[in-house]
């Protein structure tokens, strides 16, 4: 049986010096002789796995047989992202955990065909418009509050079915976590920049530095025309421990701490305005994706030791296998089974010392991961220069707050139906994190793509949702 082929990467020794893409992509090829591994088995037990509905054998077939535009183009029939999802989508727990081949080898490469359909498109100018809307008929106006995933996927949907969408941003630049979360080395920006110009092309607008909720509010936007409102707004307001010592200076919410690198180009200062203080060593308190890109940012900045701080073993490491790997192939350190309890400051107000506990693993909690329990006797005191705070992040209460009878759950979130995006008012739909709390950029999409087409068709109630024979579907 013919092995999966690796990607080509930037060596270790090379990458940490910069911020350009680590995984260099397949050549024509490579994409080619990978694509024919691909049985097109006739049930696809991959399609079920995708959550925005990809024709996944289709595609790969048309790559095998050299035809590269149209396979782009039934990816973009379903996808409006496809550069984007086949750069951090974690496929090897959706799509190509169920591959046929995964029973005795290796699955296909199907993020990484993705991505290389998605890149020929960009390199050989091959924005395909099939798909823009080609009714003549007046569909109404549509509002989308936020420019990330959900938000722009929903938009997109809206579009190829003739509804006049507009999305508000809040910040300076459309993409949500995907420009001010993911760093370049894993999203470059002129990816991020041409996919977002492929929903534009779409007829889509965006309108950044809007502040919804306070720059004009949802009521206001009814008032304007719109007949329907989706919040995407996800979830961008960090937590932190809760231990003494978070205030000190060199203490950063990875939140903040990405932001400055990847949206305001703080590796580049003073080329650019804002600034990032980085001490030689770094740690970072988590082990999701968000930790591992703080870390590995933190690396191209300067420090000269960074490391992972995380209270559970590896096996319950929530970050993808690929970037744990890259991580430590550029010398970041795992501390697992460790508890920060405080962050020691000098007279001056800034971080010196860490005081952490060693754990060991017990019973299993609600999230089904055993718990971790500390170790009596264990306390120690680790040397650090600067601390990155990465456990997770809910909603930004600004938005929900300014918005009457909106119904939330106890953490915050939107509740809304799991299909539809329905909230409890009239009109007003949401999905991702907004609605789940934290998770990945493809369940995000797959949240827009069902939104959009429950507004598209009228849903009126959850019950009628719930038994049209299009929503039955599989859910990730």
């Amino acid at each position: 049986m013919q092995k999966r082929l690796l990607m080509p990467e930037q060596l270790p020794q090379d990458r940490i010096k910069n911020f350009n893409e680590v995984a260099l992509g397949y050549t024509e090829d490579q994409a080619v002789a990978e694509a024919k591994r691909c049985l097109q088995c006739k049930k696809a037990p991959c399609m079920p796995g995708c959550p925005v509905e990809i024709d996944i054998p289709g595609f790969i077939e048309l790559i095998a047989k050299r035809k590269f535009s149209e396979a782009l183009n039934i990816l973009r029939e379903k996808n409006n992202l496809p550069a984007i999802c086949g750069r951090v989508c974690p496929q090897e727990t959706q799509c190509e955990i169920v591959c046929t081949l995964k029973k005795k080898g290796e699955p296909v490469a199907i993020g990484r065909l993705e991505r290389f359909a998605a890149d020929w498109g960009r390199k050989n100018r091959r924005q395909t418009t099939d798909h823009r809307p080609q009714t003549t008929g007046e569909k109404p106006r549509a509002a989308v509050i936020g420019a990330g995933p959900a938000g722009l996927t929903c938009a997109g949907d809206l579009a190829k079915t003739g509804w006049k969408v507009t999305i508000f941003e809040s910040l300076h630049a459309p993409g949500g976590v995907l420009r001010y979360g993911i760093p370049e080395f894993r999203m470059p920006r002129d990816v991020l920049d041409y996919e977002i110009e492929y929903v534009k092309n779409l007829g889509v607008e965006i309108k950044t530095n809007i502040i919804v909720g306070r720059t004009v509010t949802i009521e206001e936007l009814f008032d304007a025309g719109y007949k329907a409102v989706f919040i995407g707004t996800g979830a961008g307001f960090p937590y932190f421990l809760g231990i003494p010592g978070e205030n000190y200076n060199g203490v950063y919410s990875a939140n903040e701490f990405l932001t400055r690198a990847n949206l305001m180009k703080a590796y580049k200062f003073p080329e650019y305005d804002t600034p990032i203080k980085v001490g030689k060593k770094v740690a970072v308190v988590g082990a999701g994706n968000v930790a591992m890109d703080s870390a590995r940012v933190a690396l191209r900045l300067g420090a000269e030791k960074v490391c992972i701080i995380y209270r559970r073993s590896r096996s319950e490491m929530p970050a993808r296998a690929e970037e744990i790997h890259h991580a430590e192939e550029e010398g970041i350190e795992l501390n697992l089974l460790t508890l920060p309890i405080e962050i020691i400051g000098d007279d001056k107000g800034w971080v010196k010392q860490m005081r952490c506990l060693k754990m060991k693993l017990g019973e299993p909690d609600d999230s089904g991961r055993r718990r971790p329990v500390k170790i009596d006797g264990s306390e120690y005191l680790e040397d650090i220069d600067t601390v990155v705070i990465a456990i997770g992040q809910g909603p930004n209460p600004l938005l929900l707050s300014q918005t009457s009878g909106l119904k939330l759950n106890k953490r915050g979130n939107i509740v809304a139906d799991d299909i539809t995006g329905e909230t409890s008012l009239e009109g007003v739909y949401a999905g991702g994190d907004i609605v789940t709390g934290a998770a990945t950029v493809i369940e995000a999409m797959g949240a827009g793509k069902r939104v959009a087409r429950a507004i598209d068709n009228g849903v009126n109630s959850k019950h009628e949702a719930r038994n049209t024979k299009q929503y039955q579907m599989t859910k990730i």
